[in-house]
């Protein structure tokens, strides 16, 4: 898959999963979750309150209240991976940290 798309398309992607969800087949977070508060719930102790599946259900789109200035760290964290996985930085300036 990455040597099919730019960085730039890899990070839209990164960027929509984020507020939207994971891709794949819908709300297989739900379902995951609802495995995990079960399994969970076998290994509880006597007493302990029981885990709902909410509790571990990820909380997506966290970053729709981020302040100025966050698109900075954004952008040196995916010009990071990017390096880590060789590809090709072709912004301005190209492998240059903002």
């Amino acid at each position: 898959m990455l040597a099919d798309i730019d960085s730039a398309e890899l990070t839209e992607w990164m960027a929509y999963e984020q507020i939207s969800g994971p891709l794949g087949p819908e709300r297989v977070d739900v379902l995951s979750s609802i495995v995990a508060a079960t399994v969970a719930n076998t290994a509880r102790g006597k007493g302990q309150r029981a885990k709902e599946p909410a509790d571990f259900l990820p909380k997506w789109d966290q970053g729709a209240t981020a302040g100025a200035g966050d698109w900075e760290q954004m952008l040196t964290t995916v010009k990071s991976l990017n390096r880590r996985l060789r590809g090709n930085d072709l912004t301005e300036g190209g492998g240059h940290d903002a």
